[in-house]
């Protein structure tokens, strides 16, 4: 791993109101964003991602996103086979709760993949423009197999109608799509009369939301000592091994360093806004406070000061 590299972001603006929210929550302080800015917040990231994701597809041809896309498919896929066959060697944990886990951990993290952008735009590395499209595709197939994993036991029906409708229009999946197309659709003076709200914003943006996240995963600190130290371990070395498969997928599929290694920040996250809407429509019954501990409280300050430097550096011996 680049030391240098390492330190820029352990140092970063981002990374430091992330450890500024922590520390509020453990102090208790009333530093928290009001519930109501939070989401809208939330709706602002996904949406102005999704156009600046979009606008960039327009200089992208079929065949160089193909391979991509499909290899990005089969990781979203394969990711949480993965996550509920190990979890199985870890802890007294159920198929529900085995199927949830692998859920949370088979979707995806926005706001890590945006701090990955803003890592790898600060230290001037090259990644493709149509990544937001990736992370879009990620999204969907793991919250399907997760939620059919957990529910190969579960004694009630699935409602898969329901469950669908949450997962492609949540609001994750349409705001990303809708961004996506609008970006993509509008012309360039459209876009760059928007830029200037969801582009030259977005960062700013997303390191007030990342107090937010920090507050909340210091919140979760008994919940983390109470889940017992292998699900500790599974939250943080599972990660590496996702984000690995996520490099290895980068490299087969073409992708340069800054896009391999988003792809493996990609592989590597696990969602806490998306998955635990979906799980709890499909599995009335399930408790996925566990998963929302592990994903909130362990992977995702795990992956936003270590795993995004580690990740790019494994991409960088393959690649480079």
């Amino acid at each position: 791993m680049n030391l240098s590299l390492a330190l820029t972001n352990l140092t970063s603006v981002a990374v430091l109101v992330f450890i500024l929210g922590f520390i509020g929550a453990r102090f208790k302080s009333d530093l928290t964003i009001p519930e109501s800015i939070y989401q809208l917040i939330s709706i602002y990231l996904l949406l102005g991602i999704g156009i600046k994701g979009g606008h960039a597809l327009k200089g992208v041809s079929f065949t160089e996103i193909i391979k991509p896309s499909v290899t990005t498919l089969i990781i979203g896929s394969l990711i949480p086979f993965l996550a509920f066959y190990v979890l199985k060697f870890v802890g007294n944990l159920n198929d529900i709760q085995r199927g949830t886990l692998a859920a949370h951990y088979g979707s995806t993290s926005l706001v890590t993949f945006s701090a990955a952008v803003l890592y790898l735009e600060n230290n001037k590395i090259f990644y493709e423009g149509f990544s937001t499209t990736l992370l879009t595709i990620m999204e969907v197939p793991g919250l399907v197999v997760g939620i059919y994993l957990a529910s190969r036991k579960y004694s009630a029906n699935i409602s898969w109608g329901k469950t669908f409708q949450e997962i492609l229009l949540g609001k994750t999946v349409l705001l990303l799509v809708g961004g996506l197309v609008a970006g993509f659709i509008t012309t360039d003076e459209g876009f760059n009369k928007v830029s200037p709200l969801f582009v030259d914003l977005l960062n700013g943006f997303l390191v007030l939301f990342l107090l937010q996240l920090g507050y909340m995963a210091g919140s979760q600190i008994k919940q983390v000592k109470d889940a017992g130290i292998k699900l500790i371990i599974f939250s943080i070395i599972f990660p590496i091994i996702a984000g690995t498969i996520g490099v290895i997928g980068g490299y087969l599929s073409g992708l340069s360093l800054g896009g391999a290694t988003l792809l493996a920040v990609l592989s590597a996250s696990a969602s806490y806004i998306a998955a635990p809407a979906a799980v709890s429509i499909a599995l009335p019954k399930a408790k996925f406070g566990l998963a929302l501990t592990c994903s909130i409280g362990i992977t995702f300050p795990f992956n936003l000061i270590f795993g995004i430097p580690l990740y790019e550096a494994i991409a960088k011996f393959l690649i480079s």
